[in-house]
């Protein structure tokens, strides 16, 4: 069977990666130039994708460059998180396995790495540390990647996904400290931080009482330009021998509000559905798709919010914006001014809603689709592929 080619539910940094040309640029100046980059924008807007596209052009093109994308999420803990952290580093620093299990112990003095390898030492290989003696001396971790820089010569480039997920750990706030003074200090390494909860990201980096405050270039992701997704899908379509028309193509980003995962998701099922010409008819098809496969997930979206917050939700999918006005807080069953901005604070931390220019919308372009099919009876296909 033919490989699609759109891609989402995975990191695209190859040939369905698209469009990001200004933001790469960007990242890959400020990483090269030292300068600590923090990536902000809404979940599957595709910052892991540009930051994994960043890293394999610079591996090829900076042979003096070492790097390393670390996803936090398997991170538990303080302990896991330097763990993984001092592994991850030591097998970026060497293609060579053998280097590692020097390495190990050379680049450290007062920590004693524990070093376990399997079958295929390169590819199964753990690093782990005495916790009292890791408590004591974590700064020897933190700083491993400007040691290795400068033993060897070379540069640094350090890339943290999911890194909200560090304010989970007990005593998070004197960890956060502790790694702002260590990394503000490194002089051969770049790190590039990000994670998909933006409004705890936003805290982390934008808020002045927070130790990340200012600790680089903040990065605001945005969208995609429709002309620019209709091109990338039509290319898609052509490349695969099919066809799809630009009034077509046109319809999918403007369904699905521009957002990456979604366009590439609505693009891969309606590809799917056509066997040499795009017709809005297959475009339905496989919009009803789309929403029959991530229903379950908007079920349980839903289900998990009270009555209040679904309220809420309703005003929002009717376009109202205040939300505080006596006749929308009864229509909708709101409550008080203080449930509503406690319910819009919930929504927003959960990246259910935005706010743009003083008008709510639904961070989920899909879920709105589905919400309102559910709530309002609103059909999901002729009303918006011809409206």
């Amino acid at each position: 069977m033919e490989k699609t080619p759109f891609a989402f539910g995975k990191i695209v940094s190859t040939h369905a990666f698209t469009n990001r040309e200004k933001e790469a640029e960007k990242l890959t100046r400020n990483l090269l130039g030292g300068i600590h980059t923090m990536l902000i924008s809404p979940r599957r807007w595709g910052k892991s994708s540009l930051v994994e596209k960043v890293i394999l052009d610079i591996n090829k093109e900076e042979k003096g460059c070492k790097t390393v994308i670390l996803d936090l999420f398997r991170a538990s803990n303080e302990k896991a998180f330097l763990e993984i952290f001092a592994q991850e580093v030591i097998k970026a620093s060497s293609p060579k396995w053998q280097e590692w299990v020097v390495g190990g112990s050379a680049f450290f003095k007062k920590l004693v790495p524990r070093l376990s390898f399997g079958a295929d030492p390169s590819a199964d290989f753990s690093l782990s540390f005495d916790w009292q003696d890791l408590k004591k001396n974590s700064d020897e971790v933190l700083h491993l990647p400007e040691t290795i820089a400068q033993k060897k010569k070379v540069k640094f480039i350090v890339c943290l996904d999911e890194f909200q997920n560090l304010a989970a750990f007990p005593e998070f706030i004197a960890f956060e400290k502790k790694l702002r003074a260590c990394w503000q200090c490194h002089k051969n390494v770049s790190y590039c931080l990000y994670g998909s909860k933006r409004h705890m990201m936003v805290d982390i980096f934008n808020n002045p009482s927070k130790p990340f405050y200012r600790f680089g270039d903040v990065m605001l992701l945005g969208k995609i330009e429709t002309q620019k997704w209709v091109s990338f899908i039509c290319k898609g379509f052509e490349r695969t021998g099919k066809y799809i028309a630009e009034d077509v193509a046109v319809q999918i980003p403007r369904i699905m509000k521009n957002h990456s995962w979604y366009v590439q998701q609505l693009a891969h099922y309606t590809w799917t559905l056509t066997r040499r010409k795009a017709t809005l008819a297959a475009l339905d098809a496989a919009l009803n798709e789309l929403l029959r496969t991530n229903s379950p997930h908007y079920q349980a979206q839903a289900e998990n919010i009270n009555q209040t917050q679904l309220g809420l939700l309703k005003a929002v999918a009717k376009g109202m914006t205040q939300l505080t006005g006596a006749d929308v807080m009864t229509e909708y069953s709101l409550g008080t001014p203080r449930n509503v901005s406690k319910n819009k604070t919930i929504l927003f931390n959960r990246d259910m809603i935005d706010e743009n220019n003083g008008k709510y919308e639904f961070a989920d372009p899909a879920f709105e689709i589905w919400f309102k099919m559910q709530y309002f009876n609103q059909p999901y296909n002729k009303l918006m592929v011809n409206d």
